[in-house]
């Protein structure tokens, strides 16, 4: 037996232990009146109510009447807390995919399902990510999806790199729908309206000397088309999951995808040598760009001259 083999199992952290059920009960405190559950309840009320920064183990307290020394009996940390209000508001994920055919349609109800989370309870998306999602909710999520793709010709690694694209692209849609949401809340202006004062903005700043191609876009009306950017990236992701499937049925092999690269020792140590280069790095980039902006003011001179005087 290998020395990994005979190691003990980690112990779960508390704030996992809570989600799953498993952690001790605190052996005093309010009686009925408190639970991990009413905290976990109250704290994303208020979330929901007034956004994350306004959580914080006195107001959660106050919300319930009781004192902070109390919650602490239950819920011994805010990270605890966070990671529980996250879970409560993930929920499980519903049922609609079932009543779709294959799995494009039902991956596609799923990842709706998602983004319709991050609008209701946006202040989610301000929690950082720690790593995987090691609680009930998040990963019934996960395992939804690897149930969708189970009869693919997919390996279990390709089913859950499928799954993981789906709920990253759900997170990264929810987080500009919630953000134009809550820009819409704050003006009073339509989405529609802010689009349309996100696109005079641009169109104030930016030049076709500068940015030939954003220009042309902006002079198209990229900012206020009626096609959805969002959907337009998740069916492509789709057609190339389909596509890749579709050559494994004919027999092509499994593409080996390659890492992600990592950071070099020298940088994961804070080398001060290596930090020095980068800051030069960075210095002579600057340079670089002011050069070309410099080019293209001038270039953007001689034109308004040659108009001026063919």
């Amino acid at each position: 037996m290998s020395d990994l083999e005979q190691q003990e199992p980690p112990e779960l952290p508390r704030g996992i232990a809570l989600a799953w059920g498993v952690a001790a009960n605190p052996q005093r405190g309010p009686k009925r009146e408190m639970s991990v559950e009413k905290i976990v309840e109250a704290a994303v009320a208020l979330a929901d109510a007034e956004g994350i920064g306004a959580v914080s183990m006195a107001a959660v307290a106050a919300k319930l009447g009781f004192t902070p020394m109390s919650l602490y009996r239950y819920v011994t940390a805010k990270d605890d807390l966070l990671l529980l209000m996250q879970e409560e508001a993930t929920g499980l994920p519903p049922e609609g995919h079932r009543e779709q055919e294959g799995w494009r349609a039902q991956l596609t109800a799923l990842f709706e399902a998602q983004v319709l989370i991050f609008l209701r309870h946006p202040w989610i998306l301000s929690l950082p990510i720690t790593g995987s999602p090691i609680t009930p909710n998040s990963s019934a999520w996960i395992d939804v999806g690897l149930e969708i793709l189970a009869d693919t010709p997919l390996t279990d690694a390709e089913r859950l790199a499928a799954v993981l694209a789906m709920i990253g692209n759900a997170r990264w849609c929810g987080m500009v729908m919630a953000g134009y949401s809550e820009q819409s809340r704050i003006t009073g202006l339509s989405p529609d309206e802010v689009a349309a004062q996100e696109s005079a903005l641009f169109d104030r700043v930016i030049s076709a000397e500068e940015f030939p191609h954003l220009r042309r876009a902006i002079d198209v009306g990229v900012f206020t088309d009626d096609d959805d950017p969002f959907r337009f990236a998740l069916e492509r992701l789709l057609d190339g999951l389909d596509a890749y499937i579709s050559g494994l049925d004919r027999g092509e092999e499994h593409i080996n995808s390659a890492q992600w690269p990592t950071l070099e020792p020298a940088e994961m140590a804070g080398d001060k040598k290596y930090r020095e280069a980068q800051k030069a790095v960075r210095i002579a980039e600057k340079a670089l760009r002011d050069a070309r902006k410099l080019e293209r003011l001038a270039l953007r001179d001689a034109h308004e001259r040659l108009k001026r005087h063919p």
